[in-house]
């Protein structure tokens, strides 16, 4: 008996060295970062892409991993001819595709290309996009400081100019607001072609939705990731150059459909918790926000707020549910007897600063008193 207790012994010290050793193994051989590119005839970009991935000052292991989804043009021709050069700079290439002649979309290439990486971190980056020669190094260290976050970053726009509002927004909010403002009508607070983050985060939401044409893949992630608990960060430097062109897929997803995945995401993680709210704006977007919640978040608007004399002069906003039913009313008051909390669907910059103003007036903190959803 005391033969085979000596044997038990030594047969697992065996096999926790067996493990131990494997683990370093595996440590050492593993690669620190990934970079994930899906590409769709973006041969006229591709070069400037590749490049900056080249230009990478950063010191830890690297490797590119491209999936190509059924390109028509010189894409593939290009990566190819890359594939080459980076590898010269001990930079890993991994190229998977779809060789059919249907594109199966944004969401199943990202996972495709995710899927053969082998990185411990994923830096997410468009075909038609560009990096600061320090956006990896820089990235890195904040993921392995929040390994819970999506991790962002500033950028800039090209051409120059395009979409001032939204990319001065994007890069001034604070890191609070990158969670109170993520209901509003920009789309995700840290934006897709900028995000980076640990395996683990994206192992954990499941990957991107793969519905394909039409379908706001990142918003999906984004608010999923959130769901489940992961936390946001971003690094406040502009490391990426983001371009603007009608062919970039963000212009195939319907406005109606955005609005379907903020309301969703707003009912379930914030009106859930309120028993009451006001929402302010009496005007086309306010009803129609009220329109689109749930019969149980409508019994919860106790008001509308405004300061356009027109609407207050109503005095009511009645909603025509259907000709067999009554017809609910629901107070419209000046914003100063708002009661709180208070869902602003009134788009910010966009009133001369009169809107932040009269917010400032009422001593109102974002996340607790207000959201915005505009």
């Amino acid at each position: 008996m005391r033969l085979l207790c000596i044997r038990y012994v030594v047969g697992h010290l065996v096999l926790a060295r067996q493990r131990l050793m494997f683990n370093m193994c595996s440590r050492q051989t593993a690669i620190d970062v990934s970079v994930v590119m899906p590409v769709y005839n973006g041969d006229q970009w591709l070069a400037e892409s590749l490049k900056s991935v080249y230009d990478q000052e950063f010191h830890g292991s690297m490797e590119l991993s491209v999936y190509n989804d059924a390109s028509t043009d010189k894409s593939m021709e290009l990566i190819n001819e890359w594939a080459d050069t980076l590898k010269k700079r001990d930079i890993g290439v991994k190229i998977t595709e779809n060789t059919s002649q249907s594109p199966r979309g944004v969401g199943f290439a990202k996972n495709q290309a995710v899927q053969a990486s082998s990185g411990r971190f994923l830096c997410f980056l468009d075909a038609d996009d560009v990096m600061h020669k320090e956006r990896v190094a820089r990235q890195f260290q904040a993921a392995v400081s929040h390994p819970k976050s999506i991790v962002g970053c500033k950028f800039h726009r090209l051409p120059e100019g395009s979409t001032q509002r939204y990319t001065k927004w994007a890069n001034t909010i604070s890191q609070e607001q990158l969670y109170t403002q993520m209901y509003t009508s920009h789309g995700p607070t840290v934006l897709m072609p900028t995000w980076f983050c640990s395996r683990d985060v994206y192992n954990k939401v499941g990957g991107f939705d793969e519905g394909g044409k039409g379908v706001p893949e990142d918003l999906i992630f984004f608010y999923r990731h959130l769901e489940l608990g992961g936390e946001l960060f971003r690094v406040d430097e502009d490391l990426v150059m983001y371009r603007y062109h009608p062919q970039a897929t963000t212009f195939s997803v319907h406005s109606d459909t955005i609005w379907e995945h903020r309301i969703k995401a707003i009912q379930e993680q914030v009106l859930s918790k309120w028993s009451s709210f006001t929402i302010w704006n009496a005007g086309k977007q306010g009803r129609k926000l009220y329109r689109s919640l749930s019969k149980e978040n409508q019994k919860k608007v106790a008001m509308f707020c405004d300061v356009d004399e027109k609407k207050l002069k109503q005095g009511v906003y009645v909603f025509q549910e259907s000709k067999e039913k009554p017809k609910p009313t629901v107070p419209i008051e000046h914003f100063s007897k708002a009661t709180k909390p208070i869902l602003i669907c009134v788009k910010m910059d966009m009133t001369e600063g009169k809107l932040e103003e009269n917010i400032k007036s009422l001593n109102l903190k974002e996340g607790v008193d207000f959201y915005h959803f505009n």
